[in-house]
């Protein structure tokens, strides 16, 4: 079975295009909410999670303290690459084992905005990359999300740019790699 990666900056479109893949019944892993899962339901993370940023990283129920986190991660580029170190490979088993689940279909699609930030797209045979002019992305995430456009500036930073994100991994990738780009209501699909 193929494993396609599809990803893009923040208010790109990545999760329109997954929900196209959806409605065409291939199975697609949503990697940012298998992030927030595994942050609350592997045992291993969790622990490591404790040991990296205290008890204080869970509440008494369990559940993640995130704004503890946050507070932490939030302006020290350090602790957030602590952070990733330990909830990305966690990520890679939880897709490793939706993959093994799934059954009868020639490929599946896993959505992560950072799949050539982490180095996910290593595990993935083909990779697809959402493109949308910038400004059209923050009135996008300004819209969806009601952050400011510093707030999405910021996260805008966390990621590789999307020249970079078209160059990294082509020599991984030696077949070829499709990008989606969004121009004024147009969806303009081809190879990269």
């Amino acid at each position: 079975m193929l494993k396609i990666g599809l990803t893009g900056n923040i208010g790109s479109g990545k999760t329109t295009v997954s929900k196209i893949f959806e409605v065409l019944g291939i199975p697609v892993f949503y990697a940012d909410e298998a992030a927030k899962s595994v942050m609350v339901d592997d045992s291993q993370l969790i622990s490591e999670l404790k040991s990296e940023f205290g008890e204080a990283s869970y509440f008494a129920d369990g559940s993640l303290n995130r704004k503890y986190i946050a507070s932490i991660v939030f302006d020290n580029d350090t602790a957030l690459a602590r952070l990733n170190a330990i909830v990305h490979p966690a990520t890679f088993r939880a897709f490793n084992a939706w993959v093994a689940s799934i059954k009868d279909v020639s490929y599946v699609v896993k959505e992560a905005a950072l799949l050539f930030e982490s180095d996910s797209y290593k595990f993935c045979d083909q990779t697809i990359m959402v493109q949308a002019p910038l400004e059209m992305r923050i009135k996008r995430v300004m819209l969806r999300d009601g952050l400011s456009r510093a707030e999405i500036e910021k996260r805008e930073a966390h990621q590789f740019t999307e020249e970079k994100k078209g160059t990294t991994g082509r020599s991984h990738h030696k077949k070829r790699r499709f990008g989606i780009s969004y121009t004024e209501g147009f969806t303009i699909a081809q190879a990269v």
